[in-house]
């Protein structure tokens, strides 16, 4: 409240306001951490992930203890933020965030946040702040580089006036092809929370579009002005209303996970699964743990049966019916051993 950008009033501005945070992973870690500990009034985690041990090096809001539970992201996360401010409502969302169940996720809440780390879903949120007039903070981070920028509907440039459309796979650096460095992630998703908080706080009109991009191996901060961008003008998604990601028209049915050797399958529809019952039929195809949350399985003779392109299989699966494969990149191989194990 000493701070004149925000006040007491904006202190209060702050109690009042609701957030969704996409994906809870390195960059949702911090910038979660320091909206609950600004106190925000509501935070809504939605994240698909469970906690694995590589994920220690830069998701600050992980523990081993939380590896060894085998706790979905959103729930391990809104835990640990109970315990920093318990005065702030922590809403977890063990969930893939899709065209089906954003939009209601979203409705009711002042701010939209991306903590992901793929453009369809960024396109997805791009597509959802438009619909609903809601306003977000687009971020990445690979290597030791990363940018933000906020999407301001009606008063600023949206992602498709930047990017027309998502990058070609293979075009853009990974976590897998240049790996992620601990610094780069807090410096960028503290300026996404700096953002954040003076969104949240009313300070809407002064804020001018703008796109900062550091480099925090070499020490470079710079602005990139998209206040005019020239495709702005022809838009098809702010200008002429195309949403093609909210439709789902644009979804992918797997997803190959950054710097993890794994994809993610999705059923059509979601599904009701008896994680307990999935357990107790998977006991006779290899080791398998289950808890309230998830069942994992590690199929006793997969590596030797689909060949050299894969690693020690893991299988891990969800009551909505995703699952996690790791072990592969292919979605081609995922897709067989999900058929094989879990049906559809």
């Amino acid at each position: 409240m000493l701070f004149s950008g925000i006040g007491e009033a904006g202190q209060q501005k702050l109690l009042s306001s609701r957030v969704l945070l996409v994906g809870c992973g390195a960059l949702g870690c911090v910038v979660a951490d320091q909206l609950v500990r600004a106190g925000i009034g509501h935070l809504r985690i939605v994240d698909r992930d469970f906690v694995e041990l590589s994920n220690l090096q830069r998701q600050s809001l992980f523990t081993e203890r939380d590896v060894e539970q085998h706790l979905p992201k959103a729930v391990a996360a809104g835990e640990r933020l109970q315990q920093v401010n318990s005065t702030v409502s922590v809403e977890p969302i063990v969930a893939d965030a899709d065209f089906g169940n954003l939009p209601g996720m979203a409705a009711d809440v002042h701010l939209i946040l991306d903590g992901t780390d793929n453009f369809e879903i960024r396109y997805l949120i791009n597509d959802v702040s438009l619909e609903l007039g809601i306003p977000w903070i687009f971020t990445g981070c690979t290597g030791s580089s990363g940018q933000v920028m906020p999407v301001l509907p009606g008063k600023g440039p949206c992602l498709r006036c930047l990017m027309p459309q998502p990058p070609p796979p293979g075009s853009t650096e990974t976590c897998d092809t240049a790996g992620v460095l601990g610094p780069a992630i807090g410096v960028v998703s503290s300026l996404q929370a700096a953002l954040a908080l003076r969104l949240l706080a009313g300070e809407t009109d002064p804020l001018q579009p703008r796109m900062t991009v550091v480099d925090v191996w070499n020490g470079r901060f710079r602005d990139v002005e998209v206040a005019h961008l020239p495709q702005q003008t022809e838009c098809p998604a702010c200008r002429q209303g195309e949403r093609l990601w909210l439709k789902g028209s644009r979804r992918a049915s797997s997803t190959t996970l950054c710097g993890r050797n794994a994809v993610q399958i999705v059923p059509a529809e979601p599904l009701q699964l008896s994680l307990q019952e999935l357990g107790r039929r998977l006991q006779t195809s290899g080791d398998v743990l289950i808890s309230r949350f998830l069942v994992r399985l590690i199929p006793s003779s997969e590596t030797e049966q689909l060949g050299n392109e894969i690693s020690q299989v893991e299988i891990t699966v969800f009551s909505d019916g995703r699952a996690i494969i790791r072990g592969t990149s292919d979605p081609a191989v995922a897709r067989t051993l999900y058929s094989r194990y879990i049906g559809g």
